[in-house]
């Protein structure tokens, strides 16, 4: 199989996988619904769903990925867990505008957690790409303050963070984590069967997140966490922006939320650096590829 022909399949595949997971929050709100009930239903449709699918590749192949790859695993698994609360959370608490743009921070925290424990030290043009992130991030902050929606963006900066831990982790120990983002939505699992149990049941359209947990988040993130087998990096980062440019579009359009002028203004910030860097990265990494192939050629 050729080179071409593999880049062309990670390109289709993290773009399914990009795309699918622009409707993630639409469908949050569609199924109308208590934080707690739609964290219930979202994540346990989410694992019945994983665990069917890895039960028939275990059962067909003898190569199927570990659930928990040991101590490393078991801590992504929980940082995905965290990150499950803290993203349904926001998404009650914020706009999705505010959501998403924030959550795009993320690649800041992976960049600065890589610096401090994986001493990979980022160029200078990281280094600017995450000082003028930052300044993004605290115009969206910034506008909130006064809204009700500082509690909300706190969330979403957490969902940032707790993501970047996982990826770090992930990358230091170099195991297969394809199945543990699903099995780590136990523990929002089970923190919202508690809390239901004591407020009750509360979602007046359950097919809507039934829906996104059986097949959108299992499509979304086994496309994404295949995607780095055959495309770069920045490649797959920028399909993930898809979801930053998308959800606030597809809420505006069902909804009819409009995001504040910070949001737009911040989120804007965030994009064009993110997109700026991924094309730096994209550029970088193709001049060294073509000064590999004229001093080692084949």
């Amino acid at each position: 199989m050729s080179s071409h022909h593999d880049h062309q399949k990670g390109l289709l595949i993290t773009a399914i996988g990009g795309l699918t997971l622009t409707v993630d929050i639409p469908l949050i709100r569609l199924a109308d619904g208590g934080a707690w009930s739609i964290m219930l239903l979202r994540t346990g449709t989410t694992f019945v769903a994983a665990m069917i699918i890895w039960s028939v590749w275990r059962a067909l192949s003898r190569n199927a990925p570990q659930l928990i790859p040991g101590w490393p695993g078991l801590v992504v698994a929980i940082c995905y867990g965290l990150t499950g609360v803290t993203f349904v959370t926001a998404v009650y608490h914020t706009s999705t505008a505010d959501l998403v743009f924030i959550l795009a921070f993320n690649t800041v925290f992976a960049a600065l957690l890589s610096w401090i424990f994986l001493k990979e030290k980022p160029q200078l043009v990281t280094i600017v790409a995450m000082l003028i992130m930052i300044f993004g991030v605290l115009v969206i902050v910034g506008g909130s303050v006064g809204t009700g929606h500082l509690f909300g963006d706190f969330m979403a900066l957490c969902s940032a963070f707790f993501v970047a831990v996982a990826i770090t982790i992930s990358r230091a120990s170099g195991k297969d984590m394809g199945f543990t983002a699903l099995v780590g939505v136990l523990l929002p699992l089970v923190l919202a069967a508690f809390m239901v149990t004591g407020e009750g049941f509360h979602v007046n359209a359950p097919w809507w997140i039934i829906f996104n947990g059986a097949v959108i988040m299992p499509i979304s993130f086994f496309c994404l966490a295949n995607g780095p087998k055959y495309i770069s990096g920045p490649e797959v980062a920028m399909f993930y922006l898809l979801e930053t440019v998308l959800a606030p579009v597809w809420v505006w359009m069902i909804f009819a939320e409009t995001p504040t002028r910070n949001s737009l203004i911040g989120g804007v910030i965030l994009i064009v650096t993110l997109i700026a860097h991924s094309l730096w990265q994209l550029r970088e990494g193709r001049k060294r590829r073509a000064d590999l192939a004229v001093h080692h050629p084949v």
